[in-house]
């Protein structure tokens, strides 16, 4: 995928961020996934203050698409806007990343598009027993 489409898919994750509801934490997050079909969801954090009831940008994006019946991810952004560096998804949403994406997919996060990481899914979760069992054989 093309770093400007990446660019793209962060700017409109920045944009989520807007939307966060993080009275506790001061850290909002947006997140942009992309599917097959090229439609775009976005999600922000959502805190409670009971904190395991809160749910991260990255899993509100995915949840949205796949409850609009997209089970695959093309790619995905995540924007961080309070951080003083780029700060990737946190070992849930990871898990849920991989549940509906390849290894191969691109995964774009920063503070800012400047200071920013472009990797992919079996990057940023190298031992994902998904995506192994998967190649079994190969």
């Amino acid at each position: 995928m093309e770093r400007s489409a990446l660019l793209s898919l962060y700017y409109q994750a920045l944009q989520a961020s807007e939307h966060s509801y993080s009275p506790y934490s001061h850290f909002p997050v947006g997140a942009a996934v992309l599917t097959e079909d090229g439609t775009i969801f976005t999600g922000a954090n959502i805190e409670n203050r009971s904190y395991g009831l809160s749910n991260c940008a990255e899993r509100t994006a995915i949840f949205s698409a796949v409850s609009a019946g997209y089970k695959k991810i093309c790619a995905i952004a995540i924007a961080t806007p309070a951080a003083k560096y780029p700060v990737g998804p946190c070992g849930a949403c990871r898990q849920v990343i991989s549940e509906f994406a390849s290894g191969n997919t691109p995964v774009f996060f920063g503070n800012t598009a400047e200071s920013s990481v472009e990797t992919t899914v079996s990057k940023l979760y190298p031992y994902d027993s998904l995506h192994e069992l998967a190649n079994i054989g190969d």
